[in-house]
């Protein structure tokens, strides 16, 4: 746990001070919450109505654009190498990468999702459930988007097929998280659709280290 702890907080430090993470994530999605407004027109309604989806959407193309460094890099410069024979196994060092990611990305416009929400005249009732929605779904993305980057990490121009890669898995995630989102707490409500969105999490939480693992492994045959 402490070799596991130590890249992670490596990784954390590097997305922030190469401003690669949360600062480049940010500056995107506030100028697209920002235009977005203004191409749609001076409907409050319309902007309330699809509120929901313009977050989610921001946030997945934040995940996509930021994505291709989850292993870039370290494969490039021959950390993944190093990695891959340290005795941290392979699969733990490739979840910490993926929480970096999340971490560094997915959690900090999940937390600002209630703020950025009130840009887009998202009704009160939708703040909540929009909050944990993202807040689920947004790790369910990095772990998608850790997979796609183990992929292509080897590959020339790899960030071109990111998104083939991701688009089928991430539907899943933006049905139910924009159901949850779309409605209120409650059993008749958002509730059902959480608790499924929770369920998908879990279940990329569980994949990821082993798939990312066995695709970079491939590299090294």
């Amino acid at each position: 746990m402490t070799a596991f702890m130590a890249l992670l907080r490596r990784d954390v430090q590097l997305a922030f001070r190469q401003g690669g993470g949360a600062g480049s994530a940010l500056a995107f999605i506030l100028a697209f919450l920002v235009l977005v407004p203004l191409a749609i027109g001076p409907d409050q309604a319309t902007l309330s109505r699809l509120a929901p989806g313009l977050l989610w959407l921001a946030l997945l193309l934040a995940v996509m654009l930021t994505s291709e460094r989850i292993f870039q890099q370290d494969f490039e410069d021959g950390t993944i190498d190093v990695l891959a024979t340290a005795r941290l196994p392979l699969e733990l060092a490739c979840l910490a990468k993926a929480l970096a990611h999340w971490l560094t990305v997915g959690l900090p416009l999940a937390i600002l999702s209630p703020l950025l929400g009130f840009l887009l005249n998202l009704d009160t009732t939708r703040l909540v459930p929009t909050f944990l929605a993202m807040l689920a779904g947004s790790a369910a993305l990095s772990f998608i988007a850790a997979i796609a980057g183990a992929v292509t990490a080897g590959l020339r121009r790899g960030g071109l097929l990111v998104p083939l890669l991701t688009l089928p898995l991430y539907v899943p995630v933006l049905i139910f998280g924009l159901s949850a989102s779309s409605g209120t707490l409650g059993p008749s409500g958002a509730a059902p659709a959480l608790i499924v969105l929770c369920a998908i999490t879990l279940l990329t939480l569980i994949l990821q280290p082993w798939a990312s693992a066995a695709a970079l492994r491939a590299y090294f045959r």
